[in-house]
């Protein structure tokens, strides 16, 4: 995997990582990784990406890993963001694919720059709680989020400030995952340790960042978005509830919808293959 930093016109820098670097002939994907992590592409992924003629790409957001911060910076933001890292591997098309907290970012990218993005999936994602000013109507949103990620993201309804207040005294929940996903964990996907684990070192700021961008204005609505689009989401998923996939699927024309049944927020990403499949299937 190639790992660089790129400077972007405004000053800051974004880290990016190409794990196939060169191979032109691979559809790129830009991945779009969750909170908290940095933006190395998911490794359990990359044999499947591989075999399907698929190369992976991703960036840390502002704040993570190696790339500057952006205090205030919404959703949208990673539209322009994706559109750089892709300008600068000399990229004209890509698809995009997010997992949890990324996965609004891709789709972003889909009603942002739908000139560059072949197909957008969301794995795990949100729904967004306001849209151009209003409150999302048809979702009661915080109903299904573990408690601790309820009052989390409560928290963050009140801005950076409550939000930081907050994790002083915050205890982690362990509820939020069911079985499945420690197995996980523990298993195949220990690999989100690892990314977690190097987005701490940058402190909480970026994940206060995320939480207030997803909580407030995406600057877009998933009506928006034209390209085609497969939302993917586990039934028991106590992180982000399957009630949020399946709104983002019924406003999204045209989306695919995959539930899959009894997986939760991590255990979801065994059929994550799939999601490569769909993609290659639109190359």
């Amino acid at each position: 995997m190639d790992t660089r930093s790129l400077t972007l016109g405004d000053g800051r820098t974004l880290q990016v990582y190409d794990v196939t670097p060169g191979e032109s002939d691979l559809l790129p994907i830009i991945y779009h990784h969750g909170s908290p992590n940095v933006g190395e592409p998911p490794a359990p992924l990359y044999q499947a990406a591989a075999e399907r003629g698929l190369r992976w790409i991703g960036y840390d957001r502002p704040g993570y890993g190696g790339s500057t911060a952006r205090p205030g910076r919404s959703v949208g933001d990673a539209a322009g963001d994706a559109q750089v890292v892709a300008d600068h591997l000399g990229l004209d098309r890509y698809a995009v694919l997010g997992h949890s907290g990324g996965g609004a970012h891709a789709l972003a990218c889909a009603a942002l720059t739908p000139q560059r993005v072949t197909a957008a999936v969301s794995i795990s994602g949100l729904a967004p709680l306001v849209a151009y000013g209003q409150r999302t109507p048809g979702l009661d949103w915080f109903a299904g989020i573990n408690p601790g990620g309820e009052a989390e993201l409560r928290a963050a309804t009140q801005g950076a400030d409550a939000l930081r207040a907050h994790f002083e005294t915050a205890e982690f929940d362990p509820s939020m995952f069911i079985e499945s996903d420690w197995e996980e964990l523990n298993g195949d996907w220990a690999w989100c340790n690892h990314v977690v684990s190097l987005a701490q070192l940058a402190g909480p700021e970026p994940f206060i960042d995320d939480d207030v961008a997803s909580v407030g204005d995406w600057g877009f609505h998933p009506s928006d978005i034209s390209v085609p689009t497969l939302v993917v989401h586990g039934s028991a998923d106590r992180v982000v509830p399957a009630s949020h996939g399946r709104w983002l699927a019924e406003h999204i024309e045209g989306a695919n919808f995959l539930e899959v049944a009894g997986a939760g927020h991590i255990s979801v990403m065994r059929s994550a293959a799939t999601a490569l499949d769909w993609i290659a299937e639109r190359a």
